[in-house]
């Protein structure tokens, strides 16, 4: 009984926690993206979490401008001030697509309904700072997500979208680095791969995240070398 009592614990845990597809998200069908379709030529997906960051932000759009590299924004709503209001407006004029994030894991918390509103706020904000809507996909802060995230996401018409099979910039309670990153993501990617690096802190809204800036500015060179197109999640 207790060994039919833990696994059902762990299975209920990493519904919640899993940093890949689990129970929650299989039931969710389509509401649930970690993965995009295999294209040709073979695509893969920058995305970049917690911004927009003033310190960090600006540099990594003017490398991704020189490489002509679209990606995808999941901005923290709370991180969306007059300050980085521009910020927000360059990445939709450079053609970049922007999408919702959280900063806390108390939205697993959240009734349905009472979620939804709050994602559709952040929506509402981004279109009164920056002229446009981001499109309908929202990352949960870590991965962390509950079923009632699911039910809310659906009265809106949202996704929930993850990343591909460990391809974070994590680097486990150490510093983050360019190498460590570039290390851990380059040889793991493949057609259709959802990447997930940050250009913010939801704890640090200002904290300089140097590494990603350098990671790719060398990593887009080397995946295009490999035959790589770049896309967006709301492609």
């Amino acid at each position: 009984m207790w060994i039919l009592l833990a696994i059902g614990a762990g299975v209920l845990a990493l519904a919640h926690t899993a940093p890949a597809p689990f129970l929650f998200d299989v039931i969710a069908g389509d509401r649930s993206v970690w993965h995009m379709p295999k294209r040709t030529p073979p695509t893969v997906y920058l995305t970049f979490d917690d911004g927009p960051n003033p310190t960090t932000t600006p540099d990594l759009l003017e490398v991704l401008a020189r490489e002509r590299v679209h990606a995808t924004f999941f901005l923290i709503d709370r991180h969306i001030t007059s300050e980085t209001a521009p910020i927000v407006r360059r990445m939709f004029d450079d053609g970049h697509a922007v999408a919702l994030h959280s900063a806390t894991r108390a939205y697993m918390l959240m009734s349905a309904d009472a979620f939804a509103r709050t994602v559709t706020a952040a929506a509402d904000h981004i279109e009164q700072v920056a002229g446009r809507r981001p499109c309908a996909a929202f990352r949960p802060h870590a991965g962390w997500r509950s079923w009632s995230m699911y039910a809310g996401l659906k009265k809106i018409n949202h996704r929930m979208v993850g990343w591909s099979w460990m391809l974070w910039d994590w680097n486990w309670y150490r510093v983050r680095t360019a190498d460590s990153v570039l290390n851990r993501v380059r040889g793991r990617i493949g057609n259709g791969d959802i990447v997930v690096m940050h250009d913010g802190d939801e704890k640090a809204p200002f904290d300089d995240q140097r590494h990603t800036v350098e990671a790719i500015a060398r990593l887009i060179p080397e995946l295009r070398a490999k035959g790589f197109a770049f896309g967006t999640i709301c492609d």
